[in-house]
């Protein structure tokens, strides 16, 4: 196996003429973009999906800073023309102990069926081979791969690799923020409101345990919570002293006409009693009146809480599904 000029080593049955070399910072941002809307018609891309859509290149960039060693977890492919596609490397602990290292790959589809795909795949399972090693988690590591259900390609690739799929996620959208229907008669001893900075812990705290039983979920603690904390449109219902639901709702940055539910708990002991629809509404009247006009959200298809029936009430519709691959490790 020999190298090419790019420093990454060349995987076998790459075809003449391509390369795969390393990201090299802020310079391949468009063409990562220029590869991601050259990909979304052929692969049924929902170009507003707060999952995956089309990101721009500032968007790339800043996913980009966020890796840990970007220049080593991402990789080019090239042919004469430039940039025809691209892979991505993370990882993270889920909440029972296993490692999970995740990556992703585009492909423009004219390039498709040439052995690229699978020479930036081949390329990414080595490098994660690497990591294990280095982090000394093989005993709980395994392979992760993404690709929505509309992705033929791709699917077809990693059920050919002995990937097989463990978990889906399904996207919704309530299309007009203007339609909200009425809350109804919450309990007595109960109260709705935003989310103040001394409620941040028992915010966090009631996502957290609503994950308690849930398999193939990551690892949050309160840091990265607050790191990312937006709580213009955070609302809460507590009973007494105790929160007992939360909706933690924002505008998108890249897109202030579209509001994400990035989270909707309610704990055990409150459930049917209609605190989520409370909630829920709440943070999308917010939503609303800071300029959204459309908002979305996604959970598992595995859902034991019958959120569905909740989200549907209040005008939630199916977009799309986002399918979960792993494999396990040898190293």
């Amino acid at each position: 196996m020999g190298a090419n000029n790019g420093g990454v080593p060349a995987p076998a049955g790459l075809p003449s003429g391509y390369v795969l070399r390393p990201y090299r910072g802020q310079e391949d941002h468009g063409a990562m973009a220029a590869v991601r809307l050259g990909s979304a018609e052929r692969d049924g891309v929902d170009v507003r999906s707060i999952v995956e859509g089309v990101p721009t290149a500032a968007e790339i960039g800043e996913a980009c800073a966020e890796l840990d060693d970007p220049s080593e977890n991402q990789v080019l492919a090239e042919h004469s023309d430039g940039a025809v596609g691209y892979a991505t490397v993370r990882w993270w602990r889920e909440r029972d102990g296993t490692w999970l290292y995740l990556h992703r790959g585009h492909l423009l589809p004219e390039h498709r069926g040439r052995g690229i795909g699978s020479a930036m795949l081949g390329w990414a399972e080595n490098r994660i081979r690497r990591l294990v090693q280095q982090h000394g988690t093989a005993q709980t590591a395994v392979f992760g791969a993404n690709a929505m259900a509309s992705e033929e390609d791709a699917t077809r690739l990693l059920l050919d690799t002995g990937y097989r799929r463990v978990f889906s996620l399904v996207e919704l959208e309530l299309a007009d923020l203007r339609l909200l229907p009425h809350g109804g008669q919450l309990p007595a001893g109960i109260r709705v409101g935003a989310v103040e900075p001394t409620d941040y812990r028992a915010a966090w705290r009631t996502v957290v345990d609503s994950y308690a039983n849930a398999a193939f979920t990551e690892e949050w603690t309160f840091d990265r919570f607050l790191a990312t904390a937006d709580p213009t449109c955070w609302r809460a219902a507590w009973d007494g002293e105790d929160m007992a639901a939360v909706a933690l709702c924002s505008v998108r940055p890249h897109d202030r006409a579209l509001g994400e539910v990035e989270e909707l708990s309610v704990r055990a002991e409150s459930r049917r009693l209609g605190l989520g629809r409370a909630v829920l509404l709440d943070g999308l009247r917010c939503l609303r009146e800071h300029g959204a006009r459309t908002a979305r959200l996604y959970t598992g298809t595995d859902n034991p809480h019958r959120s569905y029936d909740l989200y549907e009430s209040v005008g939630f519709r199916r977009r799309n599904e986002y399918v979960r691959y792993r494999k396990p490790i040898h190293v």
